[in-house]
């Protein structure tokens, strides 16, 4: 089970928080580890229904942990009253005609697996996630988190953790569980940007812009164009993601630091993105995303480099100026490429 707020987060909530924000955050890190010890109990409904073209099904918890709820909206339906249904719904489809549009995925599986979700999921829970068949949201506390559908990029990152599921299957530890994080990063990066039609100039480079309360200082979950700036808060920390390899974190933590070094990798994209120029999900995104079937399980930063070098010239040509944007934007976090 992926979870888009990183357990370093919650902890930091449950030392700072009031008592109420401690319960909540307690409440959410017990019911993600329940979520992740059942995860292969889940039944099938969404792995074994398959279709040739969009097909979304969103369902509503009623802030029960029962999955997948009540179905409430589907492929076709017009919008509801409820905003959490509408904003799953069309995150999905974002994410969908991205993957469909541009690189030629039928859905997450590249089979046509069916797209569901389902919203309200128990009380005031902190958190998104794909269970390995299906999109989980949580409403937030209304404090420190707002409903977690807000973001689309949070959609387009988990549902990119199913892609890597069925292509890399990278391995959820240590720097091959970071470049998981990083990948999913980059394509919900690239869903929102996607969906705004903004160019890589245009974006933001913040994942998880919106989820956030007034009441907290901070922009959004985590920042590619520069990590370790997108919080600062009393009650949440600080935001801990190094942007090169001189600030790599070696922790036993988060499965060996893998929400906090993706920031790494994270500002490399930024920076192989920015230097092409242009919509990122042309280039930069699709030499990402061939990248994909290049890794193994166990892929490290190192790995990950020389791959997306090798993809820019497959596609680009060889010392073409993706290729050199690509040796660039590795060689500014600090990760060497082995041609």
């Amino acid at each position: 089970m992926l979870c888009i707020v990183p357990p370093h987060l919650l902890r930091e909530i449950i030392k700072h928080g009031d008592p109420g924000l401690k319960k909540w955050a307690i409440n959410t890190v017990t019911l993600s580890e329940q979520v992740r010890m059942q995860r292969q109990t889940f039944t099938s409904h969404a792995t074994m229904a398959v279709s040739q073209q969009k097909e979304r099904q969103i369902y509503d918890a009623k802030n029960k942990t029962t999955l997948p709820g009540v179905l409430v909206r589907t492929e076709g339906d017009s919008s509801v009253g409820d905003p959490a249904v509408n904003e799953a719904y069309d995150g999905a489809g974002w994410t969908y005609d991205l993957y469909k549009d541009v690189y030629g995925r039928n859905s997450v599986d590249d089979k046509g697996m069916k797209l569901d979700s389902t919203v309200h999921y128990s009380e005031k829970y902190d958190n998104a996630f794909w269970n390995g068949v299906q999109m989980v949201y949580g409403d937030g506390d209304g404090k420190i988190f707002n409903r977690f559908t807000k973001a689309i990029d949070v959609i387009g990152h988990e549902l990119t953790h199913g892609v890597t599921q069925y292509t890399a299957k990278l391995e959820y530890q240590d720097q091959s569980g970071a470049l998981n994080e990083h990948i999913s990063d980059v394509f919900g990066s690239i869903v929102k940007q996607y969906s705004l039609k903004q160019n890589a100039k245009q974006a933001d480079w913040l994942i998880g812009q919106g989820l956030f309360t007034p009441q907290i200082h901070g922009v959004a979950l985590r920042s590619m164009k520069a990590p370790g700036t997108a919080y600062d808060d009393p009650v949440i920390g600080k935001d801990p993601q190094p942007a090169t390899m001189q600030d790599y974190n070696d922790t036993t933590e988060d499965n060996g630091g893998v929400h906090i070094n993706s920031g790494i990798p994270n500002h490399a994209f930024y920076l192989v993105a920015t230097d092409i120029g242009g919509y990122s999900w042309e280039k930069a995104g699709k030499i990402w995303y061939k990248t994909l079937d290049l890794l193994n399980p166990n892929s490290n930063f190192e790995y990950m480099a020389t791959c997306t070098f090798e993809a820019a010239g497959t596609i680009f040509g060889n010392s073409s100026p993706e290729q050199e944007s690509v040796k660039k934007g590795w060689d500014g976090v600090g990760v060497a490429i082995k041609k």
